[in-house]
């Protein structure tokens, strides 16, 4: 697509054609959708005698499946095997040229932003290429079939329109296979990838937690010890924006307790927003100086030792 030949005139051009019957012959391979459009393009090409860039929202932002859509079938595996290499391959020769020469000057919190910074940057850029040259290309594509259909039945309209209804037109099927396959891939990064990403932040997040919020206990158990009341009063500031404190006599979950520590989630970011409100519970067992835990988490986030037996 983005490699058209822009000679003049242009590929596949048939001179002998009136300007009615190439017309004629432009909405059998257009169909019904948007050929005003294509229609106009295919005229604005035919008069300037050469290809040139012109703008394509839907090539912009679903390449794959307006390929499908406008049944280019091969092209669309060219472009989804081809053209999506060519990024991927750009942006890891980019990034890591970038990790050597310049991330040590980034800041720690910024480096993740910036990485997906520039494979958003090469992934605009080509999609800004590709919609440039899809006009020109779907015009060839056109002029190629046109070609073919007078090739083999120079005489026979009827079949000259019936191979320009099978190769041109739309197919509702292929545009849902194109969505369908982005769904697919969306589901993939979400079940496979997303949680390889996800599991180094979870257990950061769920060790602070654990970690402010048994130091949290010690404290008030002391404090409890020494004045046999639960010090509900007690500030419990914590730096870690991520964990909110509190100290009460009672707890969720907790059927005897006169006194808990509750540590609460909060603030966690993409991918890890689902230990949002996620609590761990220090709680004191009455007529004892024993302290139990129990957490909201699940088994396998849970720590061991607020797992019930």
């Amino acid at each position: 697509m983005l490699f058209i030949e822009t000679d003049s005139p242009p590929p596949f051009y048939q001179e002998q054609l009136t300007d009615a019957k190439r017309k004629q012959l432009d909405e059998w391979f257009i169909g019904q959708r948007t050929q005003r459009y294509y229609l106009k393009r295919f005229e604005q090409f035919d008069k300037q005698g050469y290809l040139s860039p012109k703008w394509h929202w839907a090539a912009f932002f679903i390449t794959f499946p307006w390929l499908l859509y406008r049944k280019r079938y091969m092209d669309a595996i060219v472009y989804s095997v081809a053209g999506w290499s060519f990024i991927q391959l750009n942006v890891a020769l980019i990034l890591v040229a970038f990790e050597f020469l310049a991330m040590s000057y980034i800041p720690d919190v910024y480096q993740m932003a910036t990485r997906i910074g520039i494979a958003a940057m090469i992934w605009l850029f080509w999609s800004f290429m590709v919609a440039r040259w899809t006009d020109a290309y779907y015009y060839r594509m056109a002029r190629r079939e046109i070609a073919d259909a007078i090739n083999d039945h120079p005489r026979d309209e009827a079949a000259q329109k019936s191979h320009l209804k099978r190769e041109g037109g739309v197919s509702l099927f292929g545009l849902g296979l194109g969505f369908g396959f982005f769904a697919f891939a969306l589901l993939v990064i979400k079940v496979q990838f997303l949680p390889i990403v996800a599991k180094p932040k979870e257990n950061e997040v769920l060790f602070n937690a654990y970690d402010i919020a048994k130091n949290a206990q010690n404290r008030v158990a002391l404090i409890y010890q020494q004045t046999g009341r639960c010090p509900v009063s007690l500030p419990l500031n914590t730096e870690d924006q991520q964990v909110r404190m509190h100290i009460d006599t009672q707890a969720a979950g907790v059927a005897e307790t006169d006194c808990a520590v509750i540590a609460t989630i909060q603030n966690a970011k993409f991918p890890i927003r689902y230990l949002n409100n996620q609590t761990l519970v220090f709680y004191h067992l009455p007529n004892s100086d024993d302290w139990g835990c129990t957490s909201s988490l699940n088994k396998k986030q849970a720590p061991k030792s607020c797992l019930s037996e």
